[in-house]
């Protein structure tokens, strides 16, 4: 348990956030199938990045780690997984699982990938194994109840059409279009379901950076020609706009000013179009060759907001949301009940424990303006949950954040990076 304390003075404060999880964890997986020694330069080191490294090398990929200097050396084994089957736990990253469960059918053998409780009990795949079966993969859950461990009995892949169901989740199309290059007849995938496209965007570019070309089809289908292949590179990591987006929030809250380092306002990173939620309820937005700045106002506006593509910021939101001068209302977010918890019955559950008046539906949360009632955070072992709510200690005395370790799966170093707003 930590105690947040509240800030006294006015807030003014440049901060550095980590390399993006989405990014690094892309970026490993790429330079995996290139043909060569990539450097992933400004990575993420973290819980979910150290899943997807460790496996890789238990999948035979040389991957060596500097932690201080933030970079991975990454030897390609051009798309071949020397070995002939094994076991990979994963804990509870939902990107490693999923891309690793679509990379191994580049194998041959049996791989079977487990995790932590809630990849065994609320983060769906089913949908995923689907797309692969269609392209003649021997893909299963080992309990038939659609979550983790999967099983998948590998003997190369032919590739082809499929359809895939992206409605629970985005990974699932990222899974199969960063493989597709190393299928044999490479790759037509035809979307259904809502979509969330900045990831997919993210997705994209990381492929193109290494050298494979996408034909889009609006976001409907894609075209990945087999027979391309990733190019060894030096690939820089960008700052995490999910991370940075609690330090935005930070000077809106405090109507202070905070700027985070090196993030692009064209980043394709969705989640960095949170300071324009931002910009919506008060706050002033700057963008220079330094970062982005955000200055707060003297109080928030309420706000009506669709946040289906930036569902990572709802929590950040929902956070702040108690302090406007009106209801926040957070709509279009349902798939966020199948993350790391049900995301939008913690945010209710916390908020009401703070005395905060809240409606819940299906897809979404309002939230009324109210003072804050002193008590301790649960976090569901859910970062967001973690980084999100300490935010309310930043106004008001007495909030603690129970088992604050768990945002060891993004941002290891949280509690320290918001210790040097109060410097």
């Amino acid at each position: 348990m930590i105690e947040i304390q509240p800030i006294r003075t006015p807030l003014d404060a440049t901060v550095e956030v980590p390399g993006s999880k989405s990014y690094t964890n892309r970026a490993l997986l790429v330079a995996a199938m290139a043909n060569g020694t990539s450097t992933v330069r400004g990575a993420l080191f973290s819980d979910d990045t150290h899943y997807m490294s460790a496996s890789l090398r238990k999948l035979g990929v040389k991957v060596d780690a500097d932690e201080k200097r933030s970079t991975f050396d990454v030897h390609g084994n051009g798309g071949n997984i020397p070995v002939s089957g094994t076991e990979l736990y994963i804990g509870n990253s939902g990107t490693t699982s999923r891309s690793l469960t679509a990379y191994v059918s580049l194998g041959r053998g049996k791989f079977v990938i487990a995790g932590d409780e809630p990849m065994r009990h609320g983060r769906p795949i089913s949908d995923l194994l689907d797309a692969l079966t269609q392209i003649g993969v021997s893909a299963r859950t080992q309990f038939d109840n659609g979550h983790l461990p999967v099983v998948i009995e590998a003997n190369g892949l032919e590739g082809g059409k499929t359809r895939l169901d992206v409605s629970k989740s985005s990974q699932f199309l990222t899974a199969l279009l960063l493989i597709a290059p190393c299928a044999k007849n490479g790759m037509e995938i035809e979307v259904i379901g809502d979509r969330e496209m900045p990831y997919i965007d993210i997705t994209l570019s990381v492929m193109e950076a290494f050298g494979v070309q996408v034909a889009n089809e609006d976001y409907k289908s894609f075209r990945i020609q087999g027979g391309q292949h990733y190019q060894p590179r030096v690939y820089n990591i960008e700052p995490d706009a999910s991370s940075a987006s609690y330090f935005f929030a930070a000077a809106a809250l405090t109507g202070g000013r905070v700027t985070v380092q090196h993030l692009r306002l064209d980043s394709p990173q969705g989640d960095v179009q949170f300071v324009h939620i931002l910009e919506r309820m008060g706050c002033q937005i700057d963008v220079s060759e330094i970062g982005i700045t955000v200055t707060g106002p003297r109080q928030l506006k309420g706000i009506d907001v669709d946040m289906r593509t930036i569902s990572d910021t709802s929590l950040t939101l929902a956070a702040i949301a108690p302090f406007a001068d009106s209801k926040v209302t957070i709509r279009n977010i349902e798939h966020t009940r199948w993350q790391e918890t049900d995301r939008i019955h913690a945010m209710v559950t916390e908020l009401r424990k703070l005395g905060v008046p809240v409606v819940e539906h299906q897809d979404g949360l309002e939230i009324s303006p109210a003072p804050i009632t002193p008590t301790a955070i649960d976090t569901y072992d859910d970062h967001r949950v973690a980084m999100a709510f300490a935010l309310v200690g930043l106004k008001v005395p007495g909030i603690q954040i129970n088992n604050p370790e768990c945002v060891s799966k993004t941002f290891p170093t949280y509690f320290e990076v918001l210790e040097e707003l109060y410097a």
